[in-house]
C-alpha cells in the first residue's frame, strides 16, 4: 500500500476507534480503494424518474459492478440538502451495494411543490418503485436487502417511514432531526428557523412550512414511531450538533421495548461530519458489512 494511503487508513481507524461504540475496526477498503473494472457488468450510474403523487421526482440509481443483483442503501437528504453525502453513496457502491439518492417533490429540480408531508410519501412511493419487479430486475436491485438511510431531516423520513416500512432490512440516522421537536419555541421563532437556505425549494415558504410541522406535533415526532421500530435493525449516528440528546432518547426507548440490534457511533464534529466524513463513512460500511453477510 501507498504511504499516503497507509497514513490515511491508520488515521482514520484512530478516530473511528476514538469516536464511536462499534469500537475500533479497520477502515473498510471501499472507503479508499476503487474495486476492480468488471467489463461485464460494470458499475454505473443510472438517471431516475420516481412516480409520486401525481409528478416524477428525480433520482440517481449509484448501481454497483457485478452480475445478478445487489442489496440497496436508499439515502435521504436533509433540509434543504446541501450536504447530499454522496461520497457515502460512492463508498457504499464501492463496498458492493447500489445507493440511490433522490429529491423530495419541490426540492432541487424535483416537480411539485415542496411539503413535509410530502418527503413522507416520496419516500414511500421510492421503496414502491424499487419493489416494482420491472425496476428491481432493471436495476439489479435485491428487495429483501433494502436499507434506509437519511441524514438530519431525512434521518426524520427515515424514523417514520422505518416504523411501518417493515420490509426493510435496517435503518440508518445520521443527525436525525425530529422536525417536531422546537420546545416552547413561538410559531415566528419557528419560521425563522426554516427561513435559511429557501432558495433550493420550490412552492412554499417559511411560514407554510413552519405552520405545517406545528398542525402535526403530535404526530410526527420521534416518539410516534417507537413502538414500530422495536424490531428494526439500526445504525444511530451522532455528533456535536444538538441532535444527539434526541436520538440517544430514541435509542434508549427503542431498547426499552426490546430492539437488541441497535449500534450507535458518536463523533466530534459538526452537522454535516466535515471533519469526520472517513469515520462516518466507515461506521456505515461495517455496520452494512455485518448486517448483510
Amino acid at each position: 500500500m501507498p504511504l499516503r494511503a497507509r497514513s490515511l487508513v491508520m488515521a482514520a481507524a484512530v478516530v473511528l476507534a476514538a469516536g464511536t461504540a462499534l469500537g475500533a475496526q479497520q477502515v473498510p477498503k471501499a472507503i479508499y480503494t476503487d474495486p476492480p473494472h468488471n467489463t461485464q457488468h460494470p458499475a454505473r450510474m443510472e438517471v431516475l424518474h420516481i412516480p409520486s403523487g401525481d409528478v416524477k421526482i428525480n433520482g440517481v440509481a449509484y448501481l454497483a459492478a457485478g452480475a445478478g443483483v445487489h442489496p440497496t442503501f436508499v439515502l435521504l437528504h436533509g433540509l434543504p440538502g446541501n450536504e447530499k453525502n454522496l461520497d457515502l453513496a460512492q463508498a457504499v457502491r464501492r463496498a458492493g451495494w447500489n445507493a440511490i439518492t433522490f429529491n423530495y417533490r419541490g426540492s432541487w429540480g424535483s416537480p411539485g411543490d415542496f411539503r413535509f408531508a410530502q418527503n413522507l410519501q416520496d419516500a414511500d412511493a421510492v421503496l414502491a418503485f424499487l419493489r416494482d419487479p420491472v425496476n428491481s430486475q432493471a436495476l439489479g436491485i435485491d428487495t429483501t436487502h433494502l436499507v434506509l438511510a437519511g441524514h438530519s431531516m431525512g434521518g426524520w423520513v427515515t424514523v417514520l417511514t422505518a416504523a411501518h416500512q417493515h420490509g426493510l432490512e435496517g435503518a440508518v440516522l445520521i443527525s436525525a432531526a425530529d422536525m417536531t421537536a422546537f420546545g416552547g419555541a413561538t410559531r415566528a421563532q419557528v419560521v425563522a428557523g426554516m427561513a435559511s437556505d429557501m432558495e433550493s425549494l420550490a412552492g412554499t415558504s417559511p411560514e407554510q412550512m413552519a405552520d405545517e410541522i406545528i398542525a402535526h406535533k403530535a404526530d410526527w415526532g420521534f416518539a410516534t414511531a417507537y413502538d414500530g421500530l422495536a424490531s428494526m435493525p439500526m445504525l444511530v449516528i451522532t455528533s456535536n450538533d444538538g441532535l444527539a440528546p434526541s436520538n440517544d432518547a430514541l435509542v434508549a426507548a427503542v431498547r426499552k421495548r426490546g430492539n437488541t440490534r441497535i449500534a450507535t457511533a458518536h463523533f466530534p464534529t459538526d452537522h454535516s461530519y466535515s471533519d469526520q466524513r472517513i469515520a462516518m463513512e466507515s461506521a456505515v460500511i461495517a455496520w452494512l458489512q455485518k448486517l448483510v453477510r
